[in-house]
């Protein structure tokens, strides 16, 4: 079965609703490829004339999935295109079986769409090392085909999850030159959560007009702020993938446009948010500031270590306002730092400077801000202009207790 935990306690209030984005229609379906009585696949079918962008994970044992979409998203065609997604195996480390069943599955989607099968795109996740069983995919594709709809990309929001315990959407419209445009995406991950593309699936969608490589770009530059600056476990997926379609249906042209990529800067950031606010036993939501560094890298790589260090996440799942452990990874990180320049805050409670604890910082007033579900750490490391900010979960016994029986 699929995760059974109780939703996240950082979850939204509700799944947003999605618009309809002219020019691509939706599907899902019970294969059985893991779990049972539950939606497992989804298809996402593009009209012609739709371009794909697209960002993957750098983990050198990637998937058959990944390199198979990897390989065939930069070139142009006009023929429109496939995303079809299964949940509960993720086909990783299952060597030319792997290829096999990315090839199996991409001809066989060929067929009942009409598309050439370099137009079908195949992501899978969940667990690794264990052959896909594509044969319950591929017969499948039948029913869903006939089932495919505009409506329905909230099907495919659940479709598409594995330890998660709510799906994950988001949405925004923005008016250009008095005509509306729409954006909307979904989301999976949970667990294996860090940056180099950060272990998730996402799909977005929209209708405005743009050329594959302007999109290709927009994308990979909101990708750097985004799903590349969450982190729940330092974990990389060797499945992570990202996909965005323009169906270009709106008939506005959006590659000039500041808006548009703000528009979709906000929905690529709620989306990695709610990928934290889901990690796997979390119960804070915590961002993580670094200004003054050396250079932005550096702030960077100083924010991470802290993001990822145990000590620290376990320190705030048990509610203690322990600076020291701030201290401890902001000087672990290879980063350039200067113990007597550092300063900490939690909120706005200046909690370190100088070297040493601040004069007016109170215990009490640490605690009661670890007590809140959404934190904010601030570093200035004092040495230079660099900043980064990054936003992770705290680290729970939930994490184990799902970790340790995942393949179970």
């Amino acid at each position: 079965m699929a995760n059974s935990a109780p939703v996240s306690p950082l979850a939204p209030e509700r799944f947003p609703t999605l618009p309809v984005i002219p020019g691509v229609r939706f599907a899902a379906v019970e294969a059985g490829v893991k779990y049972e009585g539950r939606k497992d696949v989804m298809l996402a079918l593009l009209d012609p004339g739709s371009v794909l962008a697209g960002v993957f994970t750098r983990s050198a044992t990637r998937s058959s999935n990944v390199l198979d979409c990897q390989a065939k998203i930069g070139k142009d065609s006009d023929a429109g295109a496939a995303i079809i997604v299964n949940s509960g195996n993720s086909n990783a480390f299952t060597g030319r079986a792997g290829d096999g069943s990315v090839a199996a599955i991409c001809e066989a989607v060929a067929k009942v769409t009409g598309l050439p099968a370099e137009r079908v795109f195949t992501s899978s996740t969940g667990v690794i090392g264990e052959r896909l069983p594509h044969d319950r995919i591929i017969s499948k594709l039948d029913d869903l085909s006939a089932a495919l709809d505009d409506t329905a990309l909230d099907q495919a929001a659940q479709a598409i999850m594995t330890t998660d315990t709510f799906p994950k959407g988001a949405t925004v419209s923005v008016d250009i030159e008095g005509r509306r445009v729409h954006i909307a995406g979904i989301a999976k991950g949970s667990g294996m959560i860090a940056p180099d593309m950060a272990t998730m699936l996402v799909y977005i969608f929209t209708d405005a007009v743009i050329s594959r490589e302007a999109l290709q770009a927009m994308v990979s530059r909101l990708n750097a702020l985004t799903f590349n600056c969450i982190t729940v476990d330092s974990d990389t997926s060797t499945s992570d993938t990202l996909l965005m379609g323009a169906t270009g249906t709106s008939g506005v042209d959006v590659t000039e446009e500041p808006a548009f990529e703000a528009a979709l800067h906000e929905v690529m950031r709620n989306l990695s948010h709610q990928v934290v606010r889901d990690g796997e036993g979390a119960t804070k939501f915590i961002t993580v500031q670094v200004a003054g560094a050396a250079s932005d890298a550096d702030a960077r790589t100083h924010a991470l270590a802290i993001a990822n260090s145990p000590l620290v996440k376990t320190a705030i799942a048990g509610e203690d306002p322990n600076w020291g452990r701030i201290v401890m990874a902001v000087g672990k990180s290879g980063a350039a730092a200067d113990r007597d320049l550092l300063s900490i805050r939690f909120g706005d409670v200046l909690v370190a400077e100088n070297g040493w604890v601040a004069e007016t910082y109170r215990e009490e007033d640490g605690a009661a801000l670890m007590k809140q579900p959404e934190i904010d750490i601030s570093v200035d490391i004092g040495i230079g202009q660099g900043s980064a900010t990054v936003w992770t979960c705290d680290l729970t016994h939930g994490y184990i207790t799902i970790n340790a029986d995942y393949r179970s």
